[in-house]
């Protein structure tokens, strides 16, 4: 015991804060996008150009690196519980799994929707945006947000106030962080808060970890855009099919895409509350802070 005080006691002022899981949360949170916005300013305000492909590639995996770099560099060693949650250990594995279980997840809410009428392939697509939905719905969306909501946002928040505040703060960012996206809605927003913020959340709950989050997220995106057709979280673009939705908003999810349909609110946020369940039941559930012994 005496041996904590001392240590308690020896700590610096400014280290105590910094440790303190919110401010901690903030202080990665800030570099994390001065790093990775930082980098995508700095490159498209640049003279350097590689021609249309190579600005598509460099401008986007660029600021994908910055932000991987600034996690496993700096922010994976904040805090007074460090840990990386970029491990090499489950890096191909659990990001492969996610991006099947996402695949997966997708598929089912499209074939419900077509079995419902709500869904249809009209003809072959182009597949003229392949390069763009891998990079940016699937790579740049996948890692970086993940990083952000998942390995700062929720990762703090829980060490400050439990699995359950985390879950439906950084749930609510995610969903609300699309509300300014194309044809977006408050129901869509809504439904991206519960169906993807506790199927993500729960994936990381689950894992420990940031790649099975990330698979799931490049794996739903790159799967309606590419395969199915359908708009990403109400951008368009041309995969390999051009589907078309029909019916009511509610169902279909209207020019938002399928994400912002009761479809895929019921099958990925049962397929959520199932990983926030075998969680908890490996003891992945944490209290409040002020609720447990940190010693």
């Amino acid at each position: 015991m005496s041996n904590v005080q001392t240590a308690s006691a020896d700590t610096p002022l400014w280290k105590t804060v910094l440790d303190f899981p919110l401010v901690t949360m903030v202080v990665a949170g800030a570099l994390f996008l001065l790093a990775s916005v930082g980098t995508d300013y700095l490159f498209w305000k640049s003279e350097l150009s590689f021609g249309e492909t190579g600005d598509l590639v460099a401008g986007t995996l660029l600021p994908v690196l910055a932000g991987v770099l600034i996690y496993k560099l700096v922010i994976a060693r904040m805090g007074k519980h460090k840990k990386d949650d970029m491990p090499a250990q489950g890096m191909f594995g659990d990001t492969l799994l996610g991006l099947g279980v996402g695949a997966a997840i997708f598929t089912t809410v499209v074939g419900i929707a077509a079995v419902l009428g709500v869904y249809r392939i009209l003809g072959p697509g182009g597949s003229t945006d392949l390069l763009q939905i891998v990079l940016l719905a699937g790579v740049s969306a996948g890692v970086l947000e993940e990083i952000l909501l998942r390995g700062i946002i929720f990762r703090w928040l829980e060490e400050f106030a439990g699995s359950l505040v985390a879950l439906v703060i950084s749930s609510a960012l995610f969903g609300f962080g699309h509300a300014y996206n194309p044809n977006a809605t408050l129901f869509s927003s809504i439904a991206i808060a519960i169906e993807a913020g506790i199927l993500l959340g729960g994936a990381y709950m689950l894992t420990r970890s940031l790649w099975l989050a990330i698979g799931l997220h490049a794996g739903w995106n790159v799967t309606q855009s590419y395969i199915w057709g359908l708009p990403v979280s109400g951008f368009d673009f041309d995969g390999l099919v051009e589907g078309q939705l029909y019916g009511e908003d509610w169902l279909s999810g209207g020019l938002f895409g399928l994400e912002a349909s009761v479809i895929a609110l019921g099958v990925a946020t049962a397929a959520g509350i199932w990983m926030v369940w075998q969680a908890a039941k490996q003891g992945n559930w944490v209290k409040p802070m002020w609720s447990r012994n940190d010693g």
